[in-house]
């Protein structure tokens, strides 16, 4: 959890407000120091400059691991360059969340959240009429509860690592998502569905129930693993002041967290309880996709809106972009005066950016800005 904040802050820009930063994990019992002064790089989902990742994996075209491709990647060319599709690909098993289909998107994952050439990511099944028909259970049932526990927790982390990624993520739903197929899709920032597409949380229906993370609150009185504390302190010209920021902790989540979040808590209850499954014009209605359209000849009408709205957002500055999802998705989680800290915080990282000095230029001289993520 101390990650968060050193990202959110990076280093003082020199015409903002901010002195230092001093991060205080106390589940780790440490804490750092941000320097002043200079910009800081871009950084990776993992908070690592993404200088530092190795080029050499980010261009692999598939996950290395044992058996056969079902987690496949395609980097698209020309104008759509910056655009990286991640394609399910497990035929036989409709996508289903197997072993080697999560360890080969964890892998996948994983190079993509160091990978500065990777604006937008859009998640697309080769699988036609599917998109994931979430967990494999026959593979499960023939798990032990240490085994089955352990790819759980696997499952779950993987989730949490699509919604950590840096850059936008889409997900395209021609056909099926279920369960954890759906709960992957949640964990992508947009979704974009045909309208023949059926969705929902059916756990309930298996005698499970959607993930089994859990959100705790820090108090004053609290356990050391419950939560990650922070001070923030900022020097103005004339006082200073400090502010703490107790930011909520987190268990990886999965449906039971991310469904209320999208469509409110009443109705996520319902299509809970029931195990109730939407198709996509309905999933529309109630803001659980961002947009559906009628489904075409291929089959792929999803991903084909998936890539337009990947269209629109490639020419954005990319830390802008980034910036803002780190906002959002941070800010959301905590109290609004938190919040607003937060923004505060990426607003003074962008500030510094050669991009934010040509889209200013752009602007006025009337031409389209050239942004290069600097």
């Amino acid at each position: 959890m101390a990650t968060l904040l050193r990202r959110l802050a990076g280093r003082r820009c020199s015409s903002g407000p901010w002195n230092g930063v001093i991060l205080r994990d106390t589940h780790s019992r440490t804490s750092a120091l941000v320097p002043r002064g200079g910009s800081p790089p871009l950084l990776a989902g993992d908070g690592r400059p993404l200088t530092a990742c190795c080029r050499a994996h980010s261009r692999g075209q598939h996950t290395q691991a044992a058996g056969p491709v079902e987690v496949d990647v395609k980097r698209l060319e020309g104008e759509d360059k910056g655009i990286v599709e991640v394609l399910l690909c497990r035929h036989k098993k409709k996508n289903a969340l197997g072993y080697v289909f999560v360890s080969q998107m964890k892998n996948l994952v994983s190079t993509l959240s160091c990978d500065s050439a990777a604006l937008v990511v859009v998640f697309r099944s080769l699988v036609p009429g599917v998109f994931c028909a979430g967990a494999d259970l026959k593979e499960r049932a023939g798990m032990n509860h240490a085994e089955s526990d352990l790819f759980v927790h696997g499952l779950r982390s993987l989730m949490t690592q699509i919604a950590s990624l840096p850059m936008p993520t889409i997900a395209a739903m021609d056909g099926v998502a279920l369960g954890g197929g759906l709960e992957l899709a949640m964990a992508c920032d947009l979704r974009t569905a045909a309208y023949t597409a059926q969705m929902g949380l059916i756990e309930t229906t298996r005698g499970l129930l959607p993930g089994a993370g859990k959100t705790m609150r820090g108090h004053k009185t609290h356990k050391k693993k419950d939560l990650a504390k922070y001070r923030v302190c900022m020097y103005g010209e004339r006082r200073s002041s400090c502010e703490t920021l107790t930011l909520r902790w987190f268990c990886p989540a999965g449906g039971t967290q991310r469904l209320p979040r999208t469509v409110g808590i009443a109705l996520a209850k319902e299509l809970i309880f029931t195990g109730r499954r939407v198709g996509g014009q309905t999933a529309l209605e109630i803001g659980l996709v961002n947009r559906a359209v009628e489904q075409n000849q291929s089959g792929d009408a999803a991903y084909a809106e998936a890539l337009s709205l990947a269209r629109e957002i490639l020419p954005q500055a990319p830390i802008a972009v980034r910036l803002a999802k780190e906002a959002v998705n941070r800010g959301i989680e905590v109290d609004i005066s938190a919040a607003m800290a937060i923004e505060r915080l990426c607003y003074a990282r962008v500030i510094s950016t050669r991009d934010r000095r040509e889209g200013m230029a752009a602007f006025l001289e009337k031409r389209p800005p050239r942004y290069t993520g600097e």
